[in-house]
C-alpha cells in the first residue's frame, strides 16, 4: 500500500506530468494546424528541415530561370515578327524587279516602279533597325547584337539557351547584292539576287524559330520541374490535416482528463484530515 503524505503527493505529480505531455503535443498539433507544416523549423526535424529548404533555394532560383526564358522568348518574337515582315517586303521588291524587267517599258513608268522599290528597300533597314526587345535586337545591322541571346537554362546559371544574331538589314551580303535602284537596265540575275535575299531571310527565320521553339520546351520543362519540386517539399513538411484534426480532438478531451485527474490528485491530501477527527 502507498504511504499516504502532506509533504509529497504522488499522484498529483504524475497527474501533473501526465497534464504538461497532454498540453505539449497539443500545443504541437494546434501549430501544424495553424501552419500547414509538421516540419515548419529545424527543431522539429533538422536533416529533412535542411533538405526542404535546399529545394526551396532551387525552386526559387527557377523563377529567375523563366523570367530568363521568358525574357528570351519576346526578343524572338519579336525579331521574327519583324523577320516577316521583311521577307514580304522583299517579295513585293521582286515584284517590282520583275515588273521593271520588261522591254520597251516607258520612263515614266519605270521610275514609278524604282521609287516604290527604293521606298520598300528602305523600309528594310527601318525594320530591322526597331525590331528590340528590353534593349536586344536580333536582326539589326549593329554590331553589338551580334551576341544574340544566352537564356538561363538552370538553377546554377551553368548552362544556356542560345538564340544567335541574324543580319536582316541591307548589310546583309544577300541583301545588299539586290539593286538600289530600277532606272537602269534589269537582268534576270538582278532577279536570282533578289530571290537568293529572299531565301536568305527565310533561312535566317528558320533558324531563329528554332530558338525560339527551343525556348519554349525549355520553359515548359523549367516549369513542370519547378511544380515537381514543390510537390515534393510539400511531401516532406507539410502536415495531414485532417488527421491532425483528429489528433486535436482526442488531445483536448485527453487535456480535460488531465485537469480533472489532477484536482482529484489534490483533494487525496484534505481527505487525510478525516483521520484526525
Amino acid at each position: 500500500m502507498g504511504m499516504n503524505s502532506v509533504n509529497t503527493n504522488v499522484g498529483a505529480m504524475v497527474a501533473l506530468q501526465n497534464l504538461n505531455s497532454t498540453n505539449k503535443d497539443l500545443q504541437t498539433t494546434q501549430s501544424r494546424i495553424n501552419t500547414g507544416l509538421k516540419i515548419a523549423s529545424a527543431k522539429d526535424n533538422g536533416a529533412i528541415w535542411a533538405i526542404a529548404q535546399n529545394q526551396r533555394a532551387e525552386s526559387s532560383s527557377l523563377n529567375a530561370v523563366m523570367s530568363s526564358l521568358q525574357r528570351g522568348q519576346s526578343v524572338v518574337d519579336v525579331a521574327l515578327n519583324a523577320g516577316s515582315a521583311i521577307s514580304d517586303l522583299l517579295v513585293q521588291m521582286k515584284e517590282k524587279v520583275v515588273a521593271a524587267s520588261e522591254t520597251g517599258l516607258s520612263s515614266a513608268s519605270k521610275q514609278a516602279l524604282s521609287d516604290e522599290y527604293q521606298a520598300l528597300r528602305a523600309q528594310i533597314d527601318t525594320i530591322s533597325g526597331n525590331a528590340s526587345f528590353d534593349g536586344v535586337n536580333l536582326i539589326s545591322a549593329v554590331a553589338t547584337s551580334s551576341t544574340g541571346i544566352k537564356a538561363i537554362a538552370n538553377a546554377n546559371a551553368s548552362a544556356t539557351i542560345d538564340v544567335d544574331h541574324v543580319d536582316l538589314s541591307t548589310t546583309n551580303s544577300a541583301i545588299a547584292s539586290t539593286l538600289t535602284s530600277l532606272t537602269g537596265t534589269v537582268t534576270s540575275s538582278d532577279i536570282t539576287n533578289i530571290e537568293t535575299a529572299i531565301q536568305n531571310v527565310s533561312s535566317a527565320l528558320s533558324k531563329l524559330g528554332t530558338g525560339a521553339k527551343a525556348l519554349d520546351t525549355h520553359l515548359t520543362f523549367v516549369g513542370k520541374l519547378q511544380d515537381t519540386l514543390d510537390a515534393g517539399v510539400g511531401n516532406l513538411v507539410d502536415a495531414d490535416l485532417a488527421k491532425e484534426s483528429a489528433k486535436l480532438q482526442a488531445l483536448q478531451t485527453k487535456q480535460q482528463l488531465g485537469v480533472q485527474a489532477l484536482s482529484i490528485a489534490n483533494q487525496s491530501s484534505g481527505i487525510l484530515l478525516g483521520l484526525f477527527r
